[in-house]
């Protein structure tokens, strides 16, 4: 079968490998029909990571059940499916506590499995023809059959619940203001999730146009743009205040406004993996909250400096001590939220598909790599289809 292989820095191609087979009684094996790229496989695309030659890509996968291991009790071939980005078992502590993210079973020495991801695991991605999907019985979500809501749907596996997770790391109630910074994938469907959450005000946080444009078109948020002038300064003009809740949807390859803006769509140069976390404990109130599920790793071959090399930043712990600030951090448990989820959608309450800007063939992969990696205007979220 073809699937999405990493090369190497800044180079996947389209390669055959191995057809998955069910390798125990409760995996099954599902023919995709959608799969995405995600802003966390851009860490590994840019070298970013430790990740080896010959990982097959792609965390964000559903599809159709065309193979059952003997145990699988739940599932039958024809059945339409999602499958969360987290690989759990479903009965160590952690499972049973609802935090699939951080299961103790599936990647042993480390808490968390996922698809197609370094340090994540054995499991090959989806960003591909087949997918063996392990603990089917409790790590596929079923979905009408038909393709009805597809793009929706797919968006189940990871950002979707993601962004969702971010408003439920800060404790985002009713009636709170949110500064979410962020514009990507991820941060639009937090600032989504904040609105349907019922939110009053909601300010996102990027300096993509589009990224932006979507954020006031579909959330109800306020776009501030941090190549216009300090983000905290705009937020708090526009609030009168400092903001009750932020959320994190950038993570360690965040962009420092004070820099000096280059002709490049994105520019390395520029990081500062801080610089956002400090931002938001300057723009969010005493005793506010911060969710945090921007990505940050404990190593970083890229990083601007030895510090943030070891996965070490410097904070303004002081500041965050003071203002009594609680945060939240940590990858989504995706089955936490994505039957709530699937089910807003299926009734109409929700539709994120709107995040979506391109639908294409498996072999455009490397191209829209490529323009996702440049941030380049109109360029949101990819769906591949085998």
């Amino acid at each position: 079968m073809q699937a999405v292989v990493y090369q190497g820095p800044h180079d996947v191609a389209i390669e055959a490998v191995d057809e998955p087979q069910i390798e125990h009684e409760n995996d099954v094996v599902i023919d995709i029909t959608t799969s995405c790229i995600c802003g966390s496989d851009l860490h590994m695309y840019e070298g970013r990571t430790s990740a080896e030659e010959g990982i097959v890509f792609g965390h964000e996968n559903m599809g159709v059940v065309t193979e059952v291991g003997d145990a699988v009790s739940t599932l039958e071939e024809g059945d339409r499916i999602v499958a969360p980005f987290n690989v759990a078992c479903g009965f160590c502590k952690n499972c049973e506590n609802g935090k699939t993210g951080f299961c103790t079973n599936v990647n042993p020495g480390f808490a968390g499995g996922a698809y197609g991801y370094v340090a994540m695991g054995p499991y090959k991605g989806g960003q591909a023809e087949k997918l063996r999907v392990p603990y089917a019985d409790f790590n596929a979500l079923k979905l009408p059959k038909g393709d009805e809501h597809e793009d929706s749907f797919s968006l189940l596996a990871d950002i979707f619940p993601t962004g969702w997770h971010g408003t439920r790391l800060a404790n985002l109630e009713p009636g709170d203001s949110v500064a979410v910074f962020g514009g990507g994938p991820v941060g639009l469907m937090a600032a989504y999730s904040a609105d349907l959450q019922g939110a009053s005000e909601i300010y996102v946080v990027d300096r993509v146009p589009s990224r932006l444009e979507l954020a006031e078109d579909h959330c109800n948020a306020t776009a501030i743009n941090f190549e216009e002038g300090d983000p905290v300064e705009q937020i708090i003009d526009e609030h009168g205040d400092m903001v009750d809740k932020g959320v994190d949807a950038v993570g360690y390859q965040a962009i420092d406004p004070e820099t000096d803006p280059s002709d490049d769509a994105y520019d390395p140069a520029r990081e500062n993996p801080a610089v956002v976390l400090n931002q938001l404990i300057q723009v969010v109130r005493p005793t506010g909250q911060l969710g945090i599920p921007g990505l940050y790793v404990p190593s970083d071959p890229g990083a601007p400096d030895e510090m943030a090399a070891q996965g070490r930043l410097g904070i303004d712990f002081g500041k965050l001590f003071e203002k009594g600030i609680k945060l939240g951090t940590g990858q989504c448990n995706v089955k936490a939220y994505n039957r709530e989820l699937r089910d807003m959608i299926i009734s109409g309450k929700a539709d994120p598909s709107w995040v979506v800007s391109h639908r294409v063939g498996l072999d455009e992969a490397p191209d829209m790599y490529e323009a996702f990696d440049n941030r380049e205007e109109g360029v949101t979220k990819v769906l591949l289809e085998p």
